[in-house]
């Protein structure tokens, strides 16, 4: 049954199968033991057995050589012999005295002691051991003679020798012209053949001698176990003579001197060699041998067997060894593949990863590449670590020494533990005077800028960080008998910072002189402290650490007279004089030089007079709208920006109703909308105006003008800001700015309630 495991869902954690990578591993280690090991073995292998197989056939051809030289000589010389007896015999014979007696004598009688001469040289032929019967044939007498007696032809062929009728014809065919030991087939056996006389072609006696087959045959063995037989042939294929052939044999001898002839070479067809020698008693006989390859090629089979059992323990022992390499070798890389796969990237796919080394390969590739870059981002984020080390020890969070040390070394931050420092605040305030403010991004930039060159005032020696959004301390390490101490520094940073007066106002602050890291944050208290006391009189001033004005003089706050006196110029709408009231407060402080803070406490309770007084008439309250002119005011930071704020901010409050029909109103009101579209249009302060409630205002706008006052509002600002998509390559962050909108995510929302789709997606359709 196969495991439950396998039915696992991929959203159940199913775990892979870890043959399939055991058995890569299994045969990659087997593919370089075969390059290394198996195919120098199969290539030795190869080459024994090519040269083991050459070796022992020329081996089998010259040992065959030499045994049928052998065999042949013996057999040439032993029919030599039998030649030579024969012609000695003729020649020696008294065959002419026959023939001439038989001629002479009447009625052809022979002489007894001539046939008795005869029979003896016959019976002395007979005594060789090839001869099995030797008999002369008289061509012109009916007459034969052997070694016993001698007859007509007709009853020595019939009765002493019997042979067939087809024989007899064959054999008396044979006896025409000059014989020179020429041998025919009588049926029975082999027979020689030579004339008498010898140089004539019409000879008067033939000379018969029918030799042993199994003399012969015996003469022909080759005894050797990988010779099958012998046999011996003329040029016609006829087969003389052989020993131990059968009839394949017959038939295979048969078929290769008729596809080849007869040809004194070596042969080998299938399971048999063939080996052919020409006689040197008759060029037209040659001696064969028949050799059984199988056991000829026993070595052959020997050495294959060996090689091959060689090559298989070979793969065998490579199969294991890989086998066991690859179980052994997979535990450690299944751990480290694990272990890597915990790295995986949130949101990666796991499917298709490979094997385990493209695994580890990759996510090894992968934590590299991460490293590097988590190196970079260090590297780079170390300067804000270390501000942020800095903004904790001046916040007060770090008060021990060896904690100080201790943090330090970690952000490799280098500090002389014991000198002069003294901390200067920088407090930033956005110029109201001007019509564009930067972007968030741009007030980065500048702040970085500005960050960089206060640096370069005394490198090495000032540390800067950001304590607060807009409070920027600037830590400074001095010595007594050096003129730039933190006074000097706080003049070169109020020359930088009057470099950006386009963009900020700002205060420094000088704190006290500490001598460790520990007391930092004392330094920093004191300077915070002593922005307090800054006027309101230039763009970029400096507060030493001893004040010169006095918080204590002067009013913070308005008297109950005062309170009701407002209250009562409200009531009866003498609104000038509520203005009047405000700037005289203005130039009688700035005619004593009154400290911002004290100045700003004041006036915020007049304003929140006002809008107690305000209140009292319309019954509108709005506390989102108020709280912005609060901030509006606390914004302000020369006596210039004060007088602009409350005149609007009286203007505002305390309008009177605009003449005119509702029709003019809401055109006018229009008219004001698409003029000030980037900025707060509030739905209270135009209801105000109409002397309506919000929702009066909200029905009167869309019977006029066909759209509800925010939804108007909305589309028009969407069109401005289509434009400026379509137009110009601002970012999202500016065109959300230049109409109206607090940032990209509001302008987003608006483009997704109305258009449907993203500004960034209009953008690309449209362009």
């Amino acid at each position: 049954m196969k495991p439950a495991a396998h039915n696992r869902s991929p959203e159940q954690g199913a775990v892979p199968n870890p043959a399939p990578r055991r058995r890569t591993l299994f045969w990659r280690l087997f593919a370089n033991y075969f390059l290394l090991i198996l195919i120098p073995v199969i290539a030795a292998s190869v080459l024994a057995q090519v040269l083991v197989v050459r070796i022992i056939e020329q081996d089998a051809e010259r040992l065959n050589d030499i045994v049928m030289s052998r065999f042949a000589e013996q057999t040439d010389a032993s029919l030599q012999a039998l030649k030579t007896n024969m012609i000695q015999m003729l020649s020696t014979s008294r065959l002419r005295s026959v023939l001439m007696g038989a001629a002479d004598s009447p009625g052809g009688k022979l002489q007894p002691e001539l046939l008795h001469s005869l029979r003896e040289q016959l019976q002395q032929l007979e005594s060789d051991e090839l001869v099995e019967r030797a008999y002369y044939i008289f061509v012109h007498e009916d007459l034969i003679i052997d070694a016993e007696t001698y007859t007509n032809k007709a009853y020595y062929f019939t009765t002493r020798y019997p042979m067939e009728p087809r024989s007899r014809k064959q054999l008396e065919a044979e006896l025409t012209g000059k014989k020179m030991m020429n041998f025919t087939d009588s049926g029975s056996s082999l027979t020689a053949v030579m004339s008498y006389p010898f140089n004539t072609n019409a000879p008067d006696v033939y000379l018969l001698v029918d030799l042993r087959t199994n003399k012969l045959q015996e003469q022909i063995h080759i005894p050797e176990s990988w010779v099958r037989g012998t046999a011996i042939i003329d040029d016609r294929g006829r087969l003389i003579s052989e020993n131990g052939l059968n009839e394949r044999d017959r038939q295979t001898l048969q078929q290769r001197i008729h596809a080849e002839g007869v040809s004194p070479q070596f042969t080998i067809s299938d399971k048999t060699g063939l080996s052919l020698m020409k006689s040197a008693f008759d060029e037209q006989w040659h001696y064969i041998s028949m050799i059984e390859l199988g056991t000829l090629m026993k070595p052959v089979y020997v050495t294959r067997f060996i090689s091959w059992a060689f090559l298989a323990f070979f793969l065998v022992v490579g199969g294991w060894v890989s086998y066991y390499l690859s179980r052994r070798l997979y535990r450690p890389i299944a751990e480290i593949r694990n272990g890597l796969k915990s790295h995986r990237r949130t949101g990666e796919s796991p499917a298709n990863e490979g094997n385990e080394f493209d695994v580890i390969k990759r996510y090894s590739q992968s934590i590299m590449t991460e490293n590097r870059e988590l190196s970079h981002m260090v590297h780079g984020m170390l300067p804000i670590v270390q501000e942020q080390f800095v903004t904790k020890l001046l916040l007060g969070q770090y008060r021990d020494a060896l904690s100080i040390e201790y943090y330090a070394k970690e952000i490799e931050f280098t500090y002389n533990p014991v000198a002069a420092r003294t901390v200067l605040t920088i407090a930033l305030h956005d110029n109201l005077d001007v019509p564009e403010h930067p972007t968030e991004t741009g007030k980065t930039f500048l702040l970085a800028e500005m960050k960089d060159k206060i640096r370069k005032l005394a490198p090495g020696r000032i540390w800067l960080c950001q304590t607060k959004p807009n409070l920027l301390a600037c830590i400074v390490q001095h010595d007594k008998a050096m003129s730039d101490g933190p006074e000097h520094i706080a003049e070169m940073a109020k020359l930088i910072l009057l470099q950006y007066g386009d963009y900020f106002k700002a205060t420094i602050g000088i704190g006290k002189t500490v001598q460790t890291m520990e007391e930092l944050h004392l330094s920093y208290e004191h300077a915070a402290i002593v922005l307090q006391y800054r006027g309101l009189n230039s763009t970029v001033e400096i507060c030493g650490s001893q004040p010169v004005r006095d918080l204590q003089g002067g009013d913070s706050f308005l008297s109950v007279q005062e309170v009701n006196r407002i209250l009562n110029q409200c009531k009866t709408r003498e609104y000038d004089k509520l203005l009047r009231s405000v700037l005289d407060l203005l130039e009688e402080g700035q005619r004593r030089d009154a400290a911002a803070e004290q100045m700003k406490y004041l006036l915020a309770d007049v304003l929140n007079t006002w809008i107690r007084a305000a209140e009292s008439e319309h019954n509108e309250l709005n506390v989102p709208y108020y709280s912005r002119l609060f901030e509006r005011m606390n914004r302000c930071m020369t006596w210039g920006e004060l007088r602009a704020c409350f005149e609007e901010i009286h203007a505002f409050l305390f309008r009177l109703p605009v003449p005119g029909t509702r029709a003019q109103q809401i055109a006018g009101i229009v008219a004001y909308i698409h003029e000030h579209y980037d900025q707060e249009l509030s739905i209270e302060a135009f209801a105000g105006m109409m002397n309506m409630s919000i929702g009066h205002f909200s029905r009167t706008f869309k019977e006029e003008v066909g759209e509800k006052y925010v939804e108007y509002i909305a589309k028009y600002r969407l069109m401005k800001a289509k434009q400026l998509l379509l137009e110009t390559d601002l970012k999202l962050d500016e065109i959300a700015e230049r109409v109206g909108y607090w940032g990209r995510n509001s302008l987003i929302r608006a483009f997704r309630k109305y258009e449907g789709i993203t500004p960034a997606k209009y953008r690309t359709l449209h362009q």
